[in-house]
């Protein structure tokens, strides 16, 4: 569908992501949606003196500064690294793959570019291509089945474990553990919500599969950013509900079955637009009112599918949540005995779908990014 006239469209220069913003923005500073890179949006005369040619393996449309020519970029549909054509090449609209350069010409390569080309970096074409092989409706429930995924998965669940079992081994020394323990895990559990950040925001790039984070893992600092902006989210929509069911508590008030209700439907119905909205700002200001009123009514019908879905991985840890305490009561367990098995399947299934709920919401963005008009 075309898009109106009072938008502008380009590419990101670092690169290649295209991105849409309505004209009003023109001129203004903002993040890359995927490489998270400042850049400016282009007026119509800084339009001029840009090329214009088709990918050759998808026929995606490529838009890029004259400067580019001859440079290797990465188309945003598919991921496939091309060639921008020289001025004495004429533009190729045949899907054939590009065929790499002199192997001693590598001035405008980076390493990456260069060891794609090669082979030697394993590229997963389906999540390149943003395509899935299953149904999308089982798909979404592998996210975290990557090798980094895993990986992360290991570490956020196992080191904590160890130290509770540790503690517990050596009964009334297990304080030696269980003390500096207590310090070890605060990072591991920010660690958690930053990283579920980080799933949105690659999956809201188009990701499919968990993203690799350890190598460049943020300071403390940074996480305890993330996970109080997670935490006034989760505060400014359901602490008007809480606070009123508390205040009744206190004052010994008979609750209102309308304003309970009211505020609980309000919280429910709008946090995943404020996660979203608050985790691709990186800021608080993603809560403004106007913006997600505007943003759910440009999406009404696929924003509510999005909040089913998301409630939907909640009663799903709910199910096993009161599976594993029924399971827990009937053995009569110890740490060391079937107890551990059912803290660890709580532990695991509670993190394997927080990941999932935040692939969820990435990937609405990723799909109706243009409906929402958001300048991240």
């Amino acid at each position: 569908m075309k898009e109106p006239e009072s938008v502008i469209r380009f590419h990101c220069k670092n690169c290649g992501q295209k991105i849409s913003v309505p004209k009003i923005h023109a001129g203004k500073k903002g993040k890359c949606p995927k490489c998270k890179s400042i850049i400016v949006v282009p007026g119509e005369a800084e339009r001029t003196g840009r090329v214009s040619f088709k990918c050759s393996t998808c026929d995606e449309d490529i838009e890029v500064p004259e400067s580019s020519r001859g440079k290797l970029i990465e188309c945003s549909k598919c991921g496939c690294y091309v060639e921008v054509p020289s001025e004495k090449k004429p533009v190729e609209t045949k899907k054939t793959p590009i065929e790499p350069r002199r192997e001693d010409d590598v001035s405008d390569k980076s390493i990456e570019a260069l060891q794609r080309l090669e082979g030697k970096i394993p590229v997963d074409e389906t999540e390149q291509t943003g395509e899935r092989k299953l149904p999308w409706i089982i798909d979404i429930f592998l996210y975290p089945v990557s090798v980094p995924g895993l990986i992360t998965l290991a570490i956020i669940i196992l080191i904590p474990l160890l130290i509770d079992i540790a503690a517990d081994l050596l009964g009334p020394f297990g304080f030696f553990i269980s003390i500096p323990g207590f310090f070890i895990k605060i990072p591991i559990r920010l660690y958690i919500y930053w990283y579920f950040a980080e799933c949105i925001r690659d999956s809201a790039a188009g990701g499919l599969r968990a993203p690799e984070t350890l190598g460049n893992a943020p300071g403390l600092g940074d996480m305890f950013w993330q996970f109080l902006r997670l935490f006034v989210c989760y505060a400014f929509f359901f602490g008007p509900v809480t606070f009123y069911r508390g205040y009744s508590y206190f004052s010994n008030n008979e609750i209102n079955g309308v304003i309970f209700w009211s505020l609980l439907t309000y919280g429910v119905f709008f946090f995943p637009m404020g996660i979203l909205a608050a985790v691709m700002f990186e800021s608080v200001r993603g809560l403004n009112p106007i913006l997600l009123i505007r943003s759910i009514i440009s999406t009404f019908f696929q924003y509510c599918g999005l909040v089913i879905l998301f409630y939907g991985l909640a009663v799903l840890l709910v199910i096993v949540l009161m599976g594993s305490a029924l399971a827990a009561v009937r053995t009569g367990s110890t740490l060391l005995g079937p107890l551990l098995v059912y803290n660890l399947i709580i532990i695991i299934v509670y993190i394997w779908l927080l990941l999932v709920a935040g692939h969820l919401l990435g990937r609405f963005y990723w799909r109706y990014q243009e409906k929402l008009y958001w300048e991240v």
